[in-house]
């Protein structure tokens, strides 16, 4: 039989008055692969009218190539007539077996659908609520431990933790604090210009600086940078199993992990928001004497008188929970992340949005508890 013979064809027969397809030659991978041989007979296959009876036996060879084929060709649906081999009837049906793939189920809709999605982020939200007050619970009984025994305490997973969330914060949070001083002042003057009140700005600013401003602005720059920092590493050490071992060999997540950030948090974040505070000052004091006139010593020597110590006081005591708050959600997503990449990077961006969110909150519960602190 000469290679020509062995190409696959599909012409048409009739017998008995009826029309047949009788397919010839090879119908393999290695032939239907041919973009040549392809090219011949997809026309051959296009010409076959639908309801005629086919005949098979006449094939040199049959795969489940060329099986995938003919099911495609008969719209998925056994002809009427059809004379074939047992081999071939048994990779025909394990091809049409294969190939019925149910419809996919059509998506609701509706305002039940929205009530339903709606309940699924509530308990969702619940979840992680109530798996932040056990990490809180959690906190406290390690805190307890630390204080028994102070000796074993991993003070020096502090100490590097209180490097990594302090002082190298100092630059950034230095920089945006004296704009933010500078562009208040600026705006300030604008307005107090215009009734000669220009000596209130050392109030004005005195007041929203210490007071909000200056720990708010920390706390947000903190939480986008450290936060994501710790639901980084603990969402890295998930991935790599460290997580595993650790419980594997006994070792307290919440000890060795958790705590020291929270303690790292409270201790620095304090100190940061002073400084912030400090450099928002000096930025205003600055704009305050290009657009004002008001010198830097009379800006000084007013402060004192316009800003009592009850608001600096209140502004380190809401910046202790900012840093703890921080810790707890970062330490929170960091544990909840799954061993891939992509739950990693969403884990990192609920931790950044949800720490900033719960700063602000804080922030707006303390000054409706403590409004009358400081005045």
């Amino acid at each position: 039989m000469s290679s020509s013979d062995q190409l696959p064809q599909c012409p048409l027969q009739t017998r008995d008055g009826q029309q047949w397809a009788v397919p010839m030659g090879r119908w393999s991978a290695a032939e239907l692969g041919d973009r040549h041989i392809w090219r011949q007979l997809a026309p051959q296959i296009k010409a076959v009218p639908k309801g005629v009876a086919w005949d098979l036996q006449q094939m040199a060879r049959f795969d489940h190539i060329g099986a995938q084929l003919l099911w495609e060709q008969w719209g998925k649906v056994w002809p009427e007539k059809l004379e074939i081999t047992s081999t071939q009837r048994s990779m025909l049906e394990r091809v049409a077996k294969f190939s019925s793939v149910p419809e996919p189920k059509p998506e609701s809709s509706g305002w039940m659908c929205n009530v339903y999605l709606l309940g699924q982020m509530v308990i969702s939200a619940c979840g992680h609520f109530w798996s932040l007050i056990r990490l809180i619970g959690q906190l406290l009984l390690d805190c307890i431990r630390l204080v028994r025994n102070p000796a074993r305490g991993p003070w020096r997973d502090i100490s590097g933790h209180l490097y990594a969330t302090g002082a190298t914060a100092l630059p950034i949070t230095a920089l945006v604090g004296f704009l933010i001083g500078v562009v208040l002042a600026y705006l300030m003057a604008l307005q107090l210009r215009q009734f000669g009140a220009e000596s209130f700005i050392v109030n004005i600013l005195g007041i929203s600086l210490i007071r909000e401003l200056g720990p708010l602005l920390a706390a947000i720059l903190v939480a986008g940078r450290s936060g994501s920092a710790i639901t980084a590493q603990i969402g890295v050490m998930r991935v790599t199993e460290e997580l595993d071992a650790m419980q594997v060999m006994g070792i307290s997540k919440g000890y060795r992990l958790v705590m020291p950030r929270a303690l790292a948090l409270a201790v620095s974040m304090p100190l940061v928001s002073l400084w912030t505070i400090l450099a928002a000052l000096a930025g205003g004091m600055v704009a305050a004497d290009l657009t004002m006139d008001i010198t830097p010593s009379y800006f000084l020597q007013s402060l004192p008188a316009a800003v009592k110590v009850g608001n600096l006081a209140l502004a380190m005591g809401k910046s202790i929970v900012f840093g703890v708050m921080i810790a707890l959600i970062g330490c929170h997503w960091g544990l909840q992340v799954e061993p891939n990449t992509q739950s990693l990077g969403r884990g990192t961006t609920a931790s950044v949005v949800s720490s900033i969110t719960m700063v602000i909150i804080v922030d707006a519960i303390f000054a409706i508890l403590f409004r009358n602190v400081g005045f």
